[in-house]
């Protein structure tokens, strides 16, 4: 479904993702945003999640420090940024405005990946009772973005979160676990998490 909503305000935004639907734009340089509610939604089952053996073996040499909601609209921004084999992005200035302001409010989140004092790739996200909704992530470095994801699924399951919203899966996030989830089936998934108090992130 795609509609256009001239106006969203972060409150808007919240009760969107409640019910299943998060804002897109064409490209970086559009200023419009359009709804998107998936007919098939991606998500990694929290206890079925599966970190590849290539994967947990560069993580034994801990390439990256890793830190929560300390660079937030770099995260942002990186997500932002072309890079090789995705020269455009759906992120434009509203998306980057919209989603600093949830980060103020406290829900929405960065799970950045740093070398020295170089943020070399993350993760943002929005989270709402039990559930988080996963926006985008970037690396400029190897593993960057990879590794944010396994920080991310390890704080999701300490805290008690029940649902991790990719809103598509991509062959990259089927090896970690990602899997297609009919809209009827996910509602009832969305509803149980979001009827959750808030679980706190940070």
């Amino acid at each position: 479904m795609r509609s256009k909503e001239p106006d969203i305000t972060p409150e808007l935004l919240l009760r969107a993702y409640s019910i299943g639907l998060f804002p897109m734009a064409d490209s970086a340089d559009d200023p419009e945003l359009f709804w998107v509610e998936p007919e098939i939604r991606g998500v990694i089952p929290l206890d079925d999640f599966h970190v590849p053996r290539s994967l947990s073996k560069a993580m034994r040499k801990a390439p990256f420090d890793i830190r929560i909601n300390t660079a937030f609209e770099g995260v942002l921004r990186g997500c932002a940024a072309p890079a090789p084999g995705r020269e455009n992005t759906w992120i434009n200035s509203k998306i980057v405005k919209l989603y600093s302001m949830l980060h103020r409010m406290g829900y929405a989140h960065s799970v950045e990946a740093f070398e020295g004092d170089e943020l070399a790739g993350g993760l943002y996200g929005v989270s709402l009772g039990g559930a988080f909704f996963g926006e985008s992530m970037f690396s400029r470095r190897t593993n960057a973005s990879k590794i944010a994801l396994v920080h991310l699924v390890e704080r999701l399951r300490q805290r008690g979160f029940v649902l991790l919203d990719t809103q598509f899966t991509t062959e990259h996030l089927k090896t970690f676990g990602a899997i297609d989830v009919p809209k009827q089936r996910y509602e009832k998934m969305l509803a149980r998490a979001v009827s959750m108090p808030n679980i706190p992130f940070g």
